[in-house]
């Protein structure tokens, strides 16, 4: 249902339908995406706090998605695909980085 509500929260027809793609296809980038030289998240406090807002920005799109196609719900699911897409693409390798900057020092 989080992909139903990406897919609703854009107006135009074709956008909405590459916006689900790309929700769907972003997370077999996940992998690439994942820049810090540690791999468990044990001892990321960044990281963890990070994934569990993408957990809770996913459980709002989830149930935005089983919502009707009404005022409220269109602009909350607008502004959680915008957090989704940002979460995984700019924020997950950003804060990779800065942690790994912080474990060199």
């Amino acid at each position: 249902l989080f992909a139903y509500a990406i897919l609703r929260s854009i107006p135009n027809k074709l956008g909405g339908v590459l916006a689900l793609a790309a929700s769907v296809l972003i997370l077999l980038l996940i992998p690439f995406l994942h820049k810090s030289k540690q791999r468990t998240m044990t001892f990321r406090p960044l990281s963890q706090t990070l994934f569990w807002l993408l957990v809770a920005n996913l459980l709002i799109l989830t149930w935005v998605g089983s919502q009707p196609v009404e005022h409220p719900f269109i602009i909350i699911g607008q502004t959680a695909s915008f957090s989704y897409f940002s979460i995984l693409l700019i924020l997950f390798p950003m804060i990779g980085t800065l942690e790994n900057k912080m474990l060199n020092h």
